[in-house]
C-alpha cells in the first residue's frame, strides 16, 4: 500500500496535495493562516505566489470569501491580520453543494422525499 500511496500522491491532485506541491511548500512556503475548514494558506518569501493546501477534497468553492480575496490579491492583509467586517444579514460561507445529497432540491423534485404537490395543470393535446 505504501508504493501505491506514493504513486497516487505524485499524480492525483484532486485528493489532497501532490508530492511536488508538498516539496515546494516545504522548501519555499511561509504559512500565513488557516480557515475554519482546516485549509492552510501559504505564500513564498517575496509574496509573488500565494496558494492553499486543502484539508480534504480539493474544491475551489471551499475557500471562504475572506481568504479568496487574499489569494487573488484583492487585499494584502490576511483575514487573520485584518479581519473583514461582516454585516448582520450575511450568511456564513458554504461550499458548492451541487452533486451532493445536501444540494438544493426545489418543491416537486424527484430527489425530495415528500410526494409531488397536486396541480390543476392539464396537459394540452391537439384536436
Amino acid at each position: 500500500m505504501g508504493v501505491l500511496n506514493i504513486i497516487k500522491r505524485i499524480f492525483v491532485w484532486w485528493d489532497g496535495q501532490t508530492l511536488g506541491t508538498q516539496l515546494f511548500t516545504w522548501r519555499r512556503g511561509e504559512r500565513v493562516g488557516e480557515d475554519e475548514q482546516g485549509n492552510i494558506y501559504y505564500r513564498n518569501a517575496d509574496d509573488s505566489k500565494r496558494w492553499v493546501i486543502y484539508d480534504g477534497e480539493v474544491e475551489g468553492s471551499r475557500v471562504a470569501p475572506d481568504w479568496h480575496g487574499w489569494l487573488h490579491r484583492t487585499w494584502d492583509e490576511t483575514p487573520g491580520d485584518k479581519p473583514l467586517a461582516h454585516k448582520d444579514w450575511e450568511q456564513p460561507h458554504m461550499p458548492n453543494l451541487t452533486g451532493t445529497p445536501q444540494a438544493y432540491a426545489p418543491k416537486g423534485s424527484i430527489r425530495r422525499s415528500e410526494p409531488m404537490p397536486r396541480s390543476d395543470y392539464e396537459a394540452w393535446t391537439p384536436e
